[in-house]
């Protein structure tokens, strides 16, 4: 496969754009946000092409790229939403919602919020995750160690589990993020 190929390059990113969706999804926020994002993925694993090792594995090179130029993203995003009003506060629509059983639909805007609220490094784990990546190939992605990655995402699903729980006198401080 020649790195300079356009032809398949444009197939890997065709094959692969799950990623590229899912990760644009998970740090952007609003369709034109999301759209912009996948654009500068697009063009960041368009620049890294060319260095790209066929003995290793495209989707952990993919999502390494993708994951570190959305948390870059994420960051001047949080710079520029200092000094400015967002338009748009939601988050971003389900893709099917008609025929969907409403308990589970609020299921996924639950997770669709702890995500969100996540700082960059946990969004990123959990996203991997949720993917059902295993914790070696999340480890590869991130730069962390394996033992590291298995820690944190029980810890996630803890954090999960609290703020998921129904709301009571003793649930309310850590569903709201107040210990």
């Amino acid at each position: 496969m020649a790195h300079d190929d356009h032809a398949a390059f444009d197939a890997l990113l065709q094959r692969h754009r799950g990623i590229v969706l899912k990760v644009a999804g998970a740090y952007a926020r609003g369709a034109e946000d999301r759209a912009d994002l996948a654009q500068e993925i697009a063009i960041q694993l368009w620049r890294a092409w060319p260095d790209y090792d066929p003995a290793r594995s495209v989707t952990t090179w993919m999502y390494r790229i993708a994951l570190n130029t959305a948390i870059s993203h994420l960051r001047r995003e949080g710079r520029h939403r200092r000094h400015s009003v967002p338009l748009e506060d939601g988050l971003h629509e389900l893709p099917d919602e008609r025929g969907c059983d409403h308990e589970v639909l609020g299921q996924v805007r639950m997770l669709q919020r702890f995500i969100a609220a996540l700082p960059p490094l946990d969004r990123a784990l959990l996203v991997l995750y949720l993917e059902e990546h295993s914790s070696r190939e999340i480890a590869e992605v991130l730069g962390l160690g394996e033992s590291n990655v298995t820690t944190r995402i029980s810890r996630l699903k803890q954090r999960i589990r609290e703020y998921a729980a129904p709301s009571t006198p003793s649930t309310t401080g850590a569903r709201h993020g107040t210990r």
